[in-house]
């Protein structure tokens, strides 16, 4: 395989790997370091039915569940914090029934992925008992039993078998996650597809292993030798890639440590002025996503000033100036 063979155009990467139908999971915790430019990617291609598999993910599902991209969700959260306790449109599909939304807690996602990267059928935890997460399902049997990207139980009660006092002891048993392609955006990658995340990870490793597909999108592409001078830093590593993408601003307008902070007039505008009217949000989607062709005509449309007003200190990671009001 040629050195760049998996460095592709955001276009190229999506139609590949992302298809009608398919366990899709993304990168990134609230509204910080998600596949933003992915995520409008698949909007523009019409990818439909998608089953997405996330812990705590907010602008990324919005956004798709609102173009009607997701059937259904298996999730901890989907909020962007003070813009967004819960995401509009995401609450919005799940109260109409329009989506099903299987909830569990954000230690049990990333132990389900964690699950489906060690190649196990699942892992065992005592956090969750005596919670409404083990009474109560979404997805019924006959959901279950007709659609294969469900396991057949949210979860399993069963007795702890070494417990020496002979019963008594609950453990829960939480089923692995496989996605059929994870999508994570990452501050380096080079072009073999190893890569470095910098500041707070989330579950995006335990999301990239457990992946059939690994779609790794990134502000910069460097050279492997730069990667190989704090190899330890480097959490993914080419051989579990599938494409790489460079797309500069590529979470905006979440943020990304050390590149660049989330931005605020459009978090607070979006939330609830765009998203909670369907009117308004239809004009958001096609200004800002059907309208544009890429990436870069977006950031355009934004406007460039004011994204390189959200820059980051490089010391600390975030713009410490930047008014959040």
């Amino acid at each position: 395989m040629e050195a760049n063979a998996k460095l592709m155009s955001m276009t190229d990467a999506v139609k590949k790997y992302v298809h009608d139908g398919a366990v899709i999971s993304f990168g990134g915790f609230s509204a910080t370091q998600c596949p933003m430019a992915a995520a409008h990617e698949i909007i523009r291609q019409g990818v439909k039915d998608l089953h997405v598999v996330v812990c705590s993910n907010g602008q990324a599902v919005d956004e798709l569940v609102g173009a009607g991209c997701v059937a259904g969700i298996e999730l901890a959260y989907g909020g962007n914090g003070r813009f967004a306790s819960t995401c509009f449109r995401f609450r919005s599909a799940a109260q109409s029934g329009e989506l099903k939304v299987e909830d569990y807690s954000n230690y049990h996602m990333t132990l389900r992925f964690m699950a489906g990267a060690m190649g196990m059928p699942f892992l065992p935890t005592y956090s969750g008992l005596g919670t409404d997460i083990v009474k109560k399902w979404r997805y019924g049997e006959e959901d279950r039993r007709h659609d294969p990207r469900l396991p057949v139980k949210k979860l399993v009660l069963m007795g702890n078998p070494f417990n020496r006092n002979g019963g008594g002891e609950q453990v829960l048993l939480v089923p692995a996650l496989m996605p059929d392609v994870t999508i994570i955006h990452a501050q380096k990658a080079d072009v073999l597809g190893n890569a470095r995340i910098t500041g707070l990870i989330y579950a995006d490793v335990e999301q990239a292993k457990a992946a059939k597909n690994l779609i790794i999108t990134c502000e910069e592409i460097v050279e492997t030798d730069e990667l190989r001078k704090d190899p330890e830093l480097n959490q993914i590593l080419g051989f579990q890639v599938s494409a790489v993408v460079k797309v500069p601003w590529g979470s905006y307008p979440c943020a990304v440590y050390g590149c660049y902070d989330y931005d605020p007039w459009f978090l607070r505008d979006f939330y609830p002025k765009v998203a909670k009217d369907d009117s308004e949000w239809r004009k958001y989607l096609d200004a800002y996503v059907y309208g544009v062709a890429n990436r870069e005509e977006f950031l355009n449309l934004i406007g460039m000033e004011r994204v390189e007003r959200l820059r980051a200190d490089k010391t600390i990671g975030y713009n410490p100036v930047l008014n959040r009001s």
